[in-house]
């Protein structure tokens, strides 16, 4: 049986403006824009108009956009005396995917027209830091920190998470994060969002189905499982041997290979060069093992296999969030903090692109493989006749 579309790959579903991959040339393109210059150059929040909008922002529209974001920060004090109510041991993604669902019963879900889809962007992307940081404070018994109306995007998260206002080098280095992580096309969290904005449903469900989708451990919770795998390590003499025993027994080396890319992810370039910057500032050894998983994986995959592999943006993700003082369980909802921003710029195309149509809902074709009884299919038993 022909199975090389299985899972769509390869598939072309629907036309975009919002990114492009590169796989052979290892680029990532948003809006036209090279991923490694926006991370030269760029905020989050600029990057975030880029992505919504279609064009960098003028500094009357940058300075209205942020204004929105701060003011749309807040979130119902009903809603963080509800988290209240959760087992402290819960899962943060179960947690952030249910009161992004929830934001619906807040907020007026008016979805007539592309400017109210706009504001309904903008809302998700102030508040969902928000639930995250209060959720890190109330499972922990500290108090809820405000947000702070005179810090950045990536500034105000740090803060309203530790209770400390970041250095101006780690705000830099988590604001680049979040501009890494803002969309990568049609990945498997953006088409579960666009698949649900399809059927017609309301940009907080299409979102809570994109949260869904990037908890996986083969999607946004990759991550995590990269860091479990240095803490298991611990020290850097035992890596080679580590990875070596692993792949020997056919097991996936996280953080390492790609479903696009055939070289090296340009966001682990950068998630690399930031990584080392902060070991240097911290003095921690995480840098160094992560860059011993890097190369003894590439030298035993070209042992064992004679193939080539390259790390993916979840490797270097990891040690970089761990010296930023981020509990390994949210690494998946800082994804989110950031990728939420994709996800509304594909939900709004969804609704309202003027690119080439295609039908209204989504409905991939299966292949059935199942039993066949006969040519008018299995015939019925009634139950005193099974055995």
């Amino acid at each position: 049986m022909e199975t090389k579309n299985i899972g769509l790959r390869g598939i072309e579903v629907a036309d975009t403006k919002i990114s492009n991959i590169d796989g052979e040339k290892g680029r990532l393109i948003y809006r036209g824009y090279d991923i490694l210059d926006l991370t030269e150059n760029s905020t989050f929040e600029e990057t975030a108009y880029l992505l919504l909008y279609d064009k960098l922002p003028t500094k009357p529209q940058l300075e209205e956009f942020n204004s929105k974001l701060v003011e749309a920060r807040f979130i119902p004090k009903q809603m963080q005396k509800n988290m209240g109510n959760w087992r402290k041991d819960a899962d943060p993604m179960d947690m952030l995917q249910a009161f992004v669902s929830a934001l619906a019963g807040y907020y007026d879900e008016e979805f007539s027209s592309k400017e109210a889809s706009y504001d309904k962007a903008i809302n998700l992307i102030a508040k969902v830091p928000t639930i995250v940081a209060s959720w890190q404070r109330i499972r922990n018994g500290l108090d809820i920190i405000d947000p702070d109306a005179s810090l950045s995007h990536a500034a105000n998260f740090l803060y309203m998470m530790s209770g400390e206002k970041p250095d101006p080098e780690v705000e830099k280095v988590f604001d680049i994060c979040l501009i890494l992580h803002a969309d990568h096309t049609f990945n498997a969290s953006t088409f579960t969002a666009r698949q649900v904005a399809s059927t017609r449903a309301h940009m907080y469900s299409a979102t809570s189905a994109a949260i869904g989708a990037l908890s996986g451990e083969l999607h946004g919770g990759a991550n995590t499982e990269v860091m479990k795998m240095l803490l298991e390590i611990k020290d850097i003499e035992k890596v080679h041997a580590w990875i070596k025993e692993k792949m020997s027994k056919g097991d996936r080396i996280m953080g390492m290979g790609h479903a696009v890319y055939r070289t090296y992810d340009p966001r682990a370039q950068v998630l690399k060069r930031l990584s080392k910057t902060l070991a240097e500032k911290t003095k921690e050894p995480w840098f160094d093992i992560t860059e011993k998983v890097e190369t003894s994986t590439i030298s035993e995959m070209e042992l064992q296999k004679d193939k080539d592999i390259y790390p993916n943006v979840d490797l270097y993700s990891a040690s970089l969030y761990y010296m930023l003082k981020i509990p390994v369980d949210l690494n998946t909802p800082i994804f989110a903090i950031s990728r939420v921003v994709g996800w509304a710029a594909h939900i709004i195309e969804e609704k309202f692109a003027e690119a080439a149509p295609k039908p209204a809902l989504y409905r991939p074709k299966a292949t059935y493989v199942g039993k066949y009884c006969g040519p008018d299919g299995c015939e019925y038993q009634t139950l005193d006749l099974r055995r």
